[in-house]
């Protein structure tokens, strides 16, 4: 049966598990997202939310159950606060690179079709619904160093660091500063709010010694919302810091037939519920 589907898209897990191993260090070196938050002024929630990112805002779960990801649970909560429209432009095994020209691998399968590129597609319907979109959430890094990961080992590449610099590049050089100017008025005022989450750590009981490379990618991260006055959602933290091990197999797929790392409906519940508690709706 296809369900050696979810292998490929386990890519796009695996991806989590870099971001997410890289969460597990970064939770030390991180301020708690409220810190991030502190200072940003919140438009609040609009007629639209627009989902980004990889096989997380896409919802991605092993057993093809697509309709429970945190984008989907955060816009149900979002219904309560007068949001009324969900676009949920989440590929699986997107990086940044193909998030900015195309060639994401799993294209055919999304929630919302578009053509071309999802940041093209992203800042085309902030255009075409300006001052109309509160929030619109993102996650993206994992699958820029997944290849870096060697699962078995628990070691990573020689190019882990021009891999990082590359998402550094693509993050702070284009896909922000897209993002960001497309949710600005003429008047230079945000019309809506632009929230990024980190990740939780699918292989904490794994491979544990990726720590340092987990801060890393998670203080890079940090560093990018910071600049752009974006509030960071600390999902990491969410799942139980250095202690979600004990229920990481009851929150993802690690643990399962499908060695998946994406979560579970109840792991994407959790970061749905950390994006409720940093933004207040």
């Amino acid at each position: 049966m296809s369900v050696k589907l979810p292998r490929h898209l386990t890519l796009v897990g695996i991806s989590l598990l870099i971001v997410a191993l890289l969460l597990a260090g970064m939770h030390i070196l991180m301020p708690p997202p409220h810190a991030h938050a502190a200072g940003y002024s919140w438009v609040g929630p609009k007629h639209y939310y627009l989902g980004l990112g990889d096989s997380l805002a896409f919802g991605y779960q092993p057993d093809l159950d697509w309709s429970h990801g945190y984008v989907q649970d955060y816009y149900n909560n979002l219904k309560n606060h007068g949001v009324s429209s969900l676009t949920n432009y989440g590929c699986n095994g997107e990086k940044s690179t193909t998030m900015i020209n195309g060639g994401c691998p799993y294209a055919y399968l999304l929630h919302n079709y578009y053509l071309g590129p999802q940041l093209t597609a992203a800042v085309n319907f902030l255009h075409s619904h300006a001052g109309q979109v509160s929030p619109v959430t993102l996650d993206m890094g994992a699958n820029d160093l997944l290849p870096d990961i060697n699962t078995s080992t628990c070691s990573v590449s020689s190019s882990w660091s021009s891999d990082l610099a590359t998402l550094h590049n693509n993050m702070v050089n284009t896909i922000l500063p897209q993002l960001v100017s497309a949710l600005t008025n003429s008047s230079g005022q945000r019309t809506g709010d632009l929230i990024m989450t980190n990740y939780y750590d699918p292989y904490i009981n794994i491979c544990p010694n990726s720590l340092t490379y987990v801060q890393q990618l998670n203080s890079e991260l940090a560093s990018e919302a910071a600049q752009f006055g974006i509030p960071l959602v600390d999902s990491y933290t969410a799942f139980g810091g250095a202690n979600m091990g004990a229920t990481i197999c009851t929150n993802t797929w690690i643990c399962s037939i499908f060695s998946d790392i994406h979560p579970k409906d109840a792991g994407y519940t959790i970061i749905a519920n950390a994006f409720i508690n940093t933004s207040g709706y």
